[in-house]
């Protein structure tokens, strides 16, 4: 049995095999996944792009701190997860995993390593491009990784100081630097 539209990828019928594995084009390494393709594509289909648990932790801890934002500005580039437009800066929450930070959250999966690899060095790439084009245009950028959201007493401390420092005072501020894959 073939698999729709690619002779390449033989596939057995996923009424017989949970397990199932199959050679991918353009050499790239044989993929091996536990779900079946159906359950993979769901679950994949959960992650979020805006309104994730940790953009949530985030904009509740900024709320109590007393700023007031906007969300998502289509306008500006990489459409920031907090905008504050009087004082020309801007929040980006970043799950570890998704964005290649060196924590034990952005951990690279066992499985079709090729894969992630280039997906999470494009996400890194696009996070720099997007960080370059905000300073160019006058906006200060901050990064929150996932990871520090478990310490929200030195968090609510940096956004703070972030949001109260003059409007252009310095470059862009990120808690440490992603992962060089």
């Amino acid at each position: 049995m073939q698999a729709a539209g690619n002779p390449i990828c033989p596939k057995p019928p996923l009424s017989l095999v949970r397990h199932w594995r199959f050679d991918l084009p353009c050499g790239l390494e044989t993929l091996m996944d536990n779900l079946t393709p159906e359950a993979r594509s769901l679950q994949m289909s959960l992650v979020r792009s805006k309104d994730t648990k940790p953009e949530l932790k985030a904009r509740r801890l900024i709320h109590r701190l007393g700023f007031r934002y906007r969300l998502h500005r289509a306008e500006l580039p990489g459409k920031p997860d907090l905008v504050f437009s009087s004082r020309r800066k801007v929040i980006f929450v970043h799950g570890c995993f998704w964005h290649g930070h060196n924590c034990k959250l952005g951990r690279m999966p066992k499985s079709n390593l090729d894969y992630w690899r280039n997906k999470i060095a494009a996400n890194m790439a696009r996070d720099r491009k997007t960080l370059l084009s905000l300073r160019e245009l006058g906006w200060k950028c901050l990064t929150v990784w996932e990871c520090n959201l478990n310490d929200e007493d030195s968090l609510a401390e940096r956004i703070r100081r972030f949001l109260e420092s003059a409007p252009h005072s310095g470059r862009t501020i990120t808690d440490d630097e992603p992962r060089s894959l």
